[in-house]
């Protein structure tokens, strides 16, 4: 069974939120937590939290073992752009595209082989 959480219209792009994402699916997620947690990028910390809903939401929704699930899918889809204006010389005007994403994270309970 699978079970998902997701984050919408977080702050940053698409693109740079999928660089942490990449390196989650086959992982358990204990072992994701641990390397979310030393990753260098900020953006590590919103995948940590909707990792970590997931997980959540698979214990008490579904009576899931929270030691055995690993994360089976993690991608993240293009959000609304917020478009802004700033002024620049010569009475000009410069655009300032602000992206959001939404995260999802699957999760399952790992097979034992």
């Amino acid at each position: 069974m699978e079970v998902s959480a997701t984050a919408r219209y977080l702050p940053v792009s698409a693109r740079k939120i999928r660089l942490v994402l990449d390196q989650l699916p086959g992982k358990t997620v204990d072992e994701a937590m641990v390397m979310l947690r030393f990753l260098p990028t900020p953006n590590a910390r919103i995948v940590a939290k909707v990792l970590k809903s997931a997980a959540a939401n698979a214990e008490n929704n579904f009576a899931m073992d929270a030691t055995e699930l690993r994360v089976k899918k993690a991608y993240a889809g293009e959000g609304r752009t917020l478009k802004r204006f700033r002024p620049t010389s010569r009475g000009r005007v410069g655009s300032n595209n602000h992206k959001t994403s939404h995260v999802t994270v699957v999760v399952e309970e790992a097979e034992e082989a």
